[in-house]
């Protein structure tokens, strides 16, 4: 399992390499809570999303030999992005697997990143299969996106931010929710938090059709999503939470939720006209329940998770449009 320790170590190996992203606030969005909310920015993290704390934590820790291979890892856009950065800041060369129906703009910045990418059907393959089979033929490590004590260590270092920007408001956190894939960022920060704050509530937040989280904590096993759902949080799509991280999510959630794509791009369009701030559909699930009202968030200092903004051109503005 990961504890604090580790994420300590990570953010010491991180130092220098990614942002301390803000810790924002908005007095529209605390009036429509009742409460106080804060909102952890990681869509202005490098790469636009959160993905490279753990990349980088996982890639620095190879031996030279293993790094001399190279890496696979397997990605809807936000992870393939920070490991092909964090391979080209390492000298490393780096495989992604893809989707082949991702956002362009996260395949093409991959690419940008110096990352080589491999594109599949999501509805006929399985990347995990796929890259797995790859690094089998070339001897070479893979990388994966959430399921790795490397890679929660890193995430969690967004957590120990959280704690000490809090700390520094001199404002306790009454609740806080994460936005939820395979669960390797709610791991993280749930270490960190609750390390901090003993009382602190900590939620996933999750799609409608992909609440795979959500069922498996209530079930206390892990729950898969059919095959056929879909979603505008391509960073959410994930058909089973993660042995490692359901672990940890099941020991120190106190639950989860899910929003529905109407109720992520109202947050989109809040975030981008209340808040300044260009977020992607997986990277505003939070906000979602927040705005919602699926949040109890009356006299509370709740604090909800940006996880990314790397959002096509093309959906951003209709998703602005519509709201028009």
């Amino acid at each position: 399992m990961v504890s604090i320790a580790d994420i300590v170590a990570a953010a010491s190996r991180l130092e220098s390499v990614i942002v301390e992203t803000p810790l924002i606030s908005s007095p529209v969005l605390d009036e429509i809570a009742g409460g106080r909310v804060l909102l952890k920015a990681e869509n202005l993290q490098r790469t636009g999303s959160f993905k490279m704390r753990g990349a980088y934590n996982l890639l620095s820790q190879l031996t030279p030999e293993q790094a001399a291979l190279g890496v696979i890892a397997f990605s809807s856009g936000n992870h393939a992005q920070a490991v092909a950065a964090a391979g080209t800041e390492l000298g490393i060369e780096t495989t992604i697997v893809m989707p082949e129906d991702a956002p362009k703009i996260k395949i093409e910045n991959t690419r940008k990143l110096g990352g080589k990418t491999v594109l599949y059907d999501r509805y006929t393959g399985d990347r995990e299969t796929i890259a797995r089979e790859m690094a089998a033929e070339r001897g070479c490590e893979v990388v994966p996106s959430y399921d790795h004590e490397h890679i929660i260590a890193g995430q969690g270092t967004a957590g120990i931010e959280i704690a000490n920007q809090c700390a520094a408001l001199n404002v306790v956190p009454d609740q806080v929710y994460i936005n939820c894939s395979g669960g390797g960022l709610t791991a993280g920060c749930a270490i960190a938090l609750v390390d901090a704050y003993p009382d602190v509530k900590m939620f996933a937040v999750e799609p409608e059709e992909f609440d795979d989280t959500t069922r498996s904590l209530k079930s206390g096993v892990r729950e898969t999503i059919d095959v056929t759902a879909n979603s505008i949080c391509d960073a959410l799509q994930v058909g089973i939470p993660g042995k490692i991280t359901f672990e940890i999510n099941k020991r120190l959630l106190a639950g989860a939720m899910s929003v529905s794509d109407d109720e992520v791009r109202d947050a989109i369009r809040f975030a981008f006209q209340h808040l300044k701030l260009v977020v992607e559909p997986g990277g505003a699930a939070s906000l979602a329940a927040i705005l919602s009202g699926k949040v109890a968030t009356q006299n509370k200092v709740t604090v909800g998770m940006l996880s990314g903004g790397n959002i096509d051109p093309e959906m951003f503005a209709s998703i602005q449009t519509e709201g028009v």
